[in-house]
């Protein structure tokens, strides 16, 4: 899928021809600046999808989509990935929401550790959260994904221990680990997690917790990764792994 991809939140029932406005169509005109006879890819993030043909663009936000094609629907991956990610300083945190969103992970859980620096309180952290789910929408659209992956509301260290007790496969970076994430056996189907903790690491109350809920501590190689990117760059080896990128 190479044309560019944009959010139609209405697909149920759409006509041959669309009209994409709003800040999508702002987006689509004013800076994609496509023109007619373009190709696009129109979605609902949520793995429904149709091509199409520009028309038209009108104005600096109204671009006339038609020639629509069947409408798909893209089945969920599987083995399902989800990073519960612990919260990062500063804008660390939608860096790694935008390049785990990039390589293909479909859960995203923010994650206030202990240790956590970042604390989501209130309208600060409604705000923080609604800047994660917005980053994974756009991350969606610029990888051409049409099934983005969900941000969950922000978890407690038992919420995350109930996640890991319910998956098939649950891994929790932490240098303690005395195997490599590369060498894990993973299954096939179903549900894998894998926690990323913060900056100052997962505190040993969690990581007994985490073990109780049956994760086991991994580590990626030899270099430290910020948290940041830590989350990423394990996904990526898992989709290699379990055959989602081959």
């Amino acid at each position: 899928m190479t044309a560019p991809v944009f959010v139609a939140d209405r697909l149920d029932g759409i006509g041959p021809e669309f009209v994409l406005d709003g800040p999508e169509g702002r987006h689509a005109v004013s800076v994609k600046r496509l023109r007619p006879g373009e190709d696009v890819v129109l979605t609902d993030g949520r793995g429904r999808w149709t091509e199409g043909v520009v028309k038209a663009a009108e104005g600096k936000d109204r671009l006339v989509v038609t020639d629509l094609g069947t409408l798909h629907e893209e089945p969920p991956e599987t083995p399902r990935i989800t990073v519960v990610q612990a919260l990062p300083k500063g804008d660390r945190g939608e860096l790694a929401v935008e390049t785990m969103t990039e390589v293909g992970v479909d859960a995203i859980v923010p994650w206030q550790a202990a240790r956590c620096i970042t604390q989501w309180k209130g309208e600060r952290g409604a705000k923080a959260l609604g800047k994660w789910r917005a980053t994974a929408r756009e991350a969606g659209k610029q990888s051409r994904r049409v099934r983005f992956p969900e941000v969950a509301d922000a978890a407690t260290g038992k919420q995350v221990a109930a996640l890991l007790a319910g998956a098939d496969f649950a891994a929790v970076l932490h240098e303690s680990g005395d195997e490599r994430l590369a060498t894990a056996e993973l299954p096939a189907q179903g549900e894998i997690v894998l926690v990323v903790g913060p900056e100052g690491g997962v505190s040993p109350e969690e990581l007994a917790l985490f073990r109780e809920a049956g994760a086991r501590a991994y580590v990626l190689g030899r270099t430290v990764l910020r948290t940041s990117t830590a989350g990423t760059a394990a996904a990526a080896l898992l989709l290699g792994r379990t055959g989602r990128w081959s």
